[in-house]
């Protein structure tokens, strides 16, 4: 390599180094609900300042770099509004985004992140290493991280789930159900899109009992059954997986997979719903992903070859890969 390369690779470096200055950045806008104050339209800085408190000219800084990732828009006049891609911010967005970007940007997340190196050199990188308990047992101790990485959660499938529905064609009858689905909202929108289909959300009891079926439109075609994926799943045409065995070791998902084969009607099939790693190594949300599971989590994202396995431990068999218009991709698998 020249000088004049190396010159070049190092600025390139420096510049990657200094990417976390816009999570924070958005983290800051969020936690002011800033985005709410620019609803009607674009307004001096100083008035944004003065109603979240904070100093104007410090706010006037963070906008402009965020501007500059096309979040708000700088006006000519020195005003600054929201752009289209920062209107999830606002508390009254139809899909706000607002709780997803302070629970991806929260200590649980940026300080594994942060330790990661030190906790490589142990025996895998865990959660308990760097707060000295496991993720359960730090939410039953901080009550308010838990419900923030639940909603957080919550919105990032409210973005999800309509376009996971509507990628996959589901048979005109049967039943669905939704294995580990919490409050059933992947499975609501599953119901909508196809009104000859019966649902079964299982989750936990204090879980399933918060879900969101009950609705005039889904009237009489669910039910929702309290228990544990581990122990048994209950029968159905299609059992749907999402955001589940990218949690799991690859025992834990052989397990999990073996109870979905069993409970399959005939004919029936399985989707596992997950951010997969393509095989094209250019830029994915799923990599992103992947490096927080692998700082905090003890599971993974994985690659369809990765996943092919899994199926096949537990009688089953990958028969195709259906991208959406999201992140996620979906996992058709069959019995042998």
């Amino acid at each position: 390599m020249s000088t004049a390369e190396g010159r070049q690779s190092a600025l390139f470096l420096f510049e990657e180094a200094m990417a976390f200055t816009y999570s924070a950045a958005l983290r800051a806008v969020a936690a002011l609900r800033v985005a709410d104050q620019l609803a009607a339209g674009p307004r001096p800085v100083a008035e944004v300042a003065a109603a979240v408190g904070v100093d104007a000219g410090a706010l006037a800084r963070i906008l402009r770099l965020l501007a500059g990732r096309g979040i708000f828009a700088e006006e000519a006049d020195g005003r600054f509004g929201l752009a289209p891609a920062g209107q999830a911010l606002r508390s009254d967005a139809a899909v706000p985004a607002r709780s997803g970007v302070l629970m991806f940007t929260d200590a649980m997340f940026w300080t594994t992140s942060y330790e990661l190196a030190s906790t490589l050199r142990r025996d895998g990188a865990t959660f308990a290493d760097v707060f000295g308990m496991p993720l359960g047992e730090y939410f039953d101790r901080h009550a308010d991280k838990e419900a923030l990485f639940y909603d957080g959660m919550e919105r990032v499938s409210d973005a999800e789930n309509p376009l996971i529905a509507a990628s996959y064609e589901f048979p005109a009858s049967g039943t669905v159900a939704d294995v580990g689905g919490r409050y059933g909202g992947l499975l609501a929108q599953v119901l909508r899109a196809n009104p000859g289909l019966r649902g079964v959300l299982l989750d936990k009891p204090e879980e399933v009992a918060k879900h969101r079926l009950d609705t005039p439109e889904l009237a009489g075609r669910w039910e929702v059954v309290g228990g544990d994926f581990f122990t048994s799943v209950p029968p159905a045409d299609v059992l749907v997986l999402k955001r589940i065995l990218h949690n799991l070791d690859d025992g834990d998902c052989v397990r999990l997979l073996r109870n979905c084969r069993a409970a399959l009607h005939p004919g029936g099939t399985v989707l596992v719903v997950d951010a997969i790693v393509p095989a094209d190594p250019a830029p994915h949300q799923s990599t992103a992903m992947d490096f927080m599971m692998l700082a905090a989590m003890t599971g993974k994202e994985r690659t369809e070859a990765e996943i092919a396995p899994l199926l096949s431990a537990a009688g089953l068999r990958l028969t195709r890969l259906v991208p959406t218009h999201s992140v996620m991709s979906i996992v058709e698998a069959v019995p042998h």
